[in-house]
């Protein structure tokens, strides 16, 4: 499958993607905060490989973060690529912004422009704010809608509107940079990035 080009050659280059890990990059998560593994198989949400596939074809480093226990996290992530980058664990929490400087320090970054994050969790896209970060919130995943994409697709397009719009309220009320449903729509909204970059726009 064709993947939608991030960047031209007259836009300022990603300098790296966060991505949360469950209710973002995985759906097991989005219900709750669990101890415990899932009982089924663990997949990939809507457009997450296409979109690190695109990513990776572009040079742009990529990690994901949580703070479910390692046990958990390396099951989570075990059918993603083995390039995404894990971040190594830290004492503070979110919504503090140490665990977003760490995933950034994992990855050699040096600056933090042109840095964003993605989830559908309300508390790290706190933490990419107060890191400094480009954020971008997910309305179909994570704990706002706790609906995992087999759920959210059983969802009546009446249900799946009102829970959109109020999760995307509830983000853009957050104060994140953009909004979009899942990972499918990622390109076209870091294009936009792009563009509010271009034009000297900062987080």
């Amino acid at each position: 499958m064709p993947h939608a080009q991030i960047l031209t050659d007259s836009d300022p280059s990603l300098t790296a993607v966060l991505f949360g890990l469950s209710g973002c990059l995985v759906d097991f998560g989005s219900l709750a905060r669990a101890d415990t593994l899932p009982g089924t198989e663990i997949l990939a949400t809507p457009g997450a490989l296409n979109i690190l596939h695109g990513l990776e074809e572009q040079g742009i480093p990529c990690a994901w973060l949580d703070e479910l226990p390692a046990r958990i996290t390396n099951a989570l992530a075990a059918g993603l690529p083995r390039w995404i980058k894990a971040t190594t664990p830290v004492s503070t929490h979110w919504p503090a912004p140490h665990a977003c400087w760490q995933a950034l320090m994992d990855l050699n970054i040096e600056c933090l422009e042109g840095c964003v994050l993605v989830s559908g969790e309300p508390r790290l896209l706190q933490s990419g704010l107060n890191a400094g970060l480009w954020t971008i919130g997910l309305a179909s995943c994570g704990s706002l809608c706790g609906l995992s994409p087999a759920q959210w697709q059983a969802l009546s397009e009446q249900q799946r509107e009102y829970k959109r719009g109020k999760a995307t309220v509830a983000l853009y009320g957050l104060g994140v940079h953009s909004v979009i449903d899942h990972l499918g729509e990622l390109d076209t909204c870091l294009a936009d990035i792009n563009l509010r970059r271009l034009k000297g726009e900062k987080p």
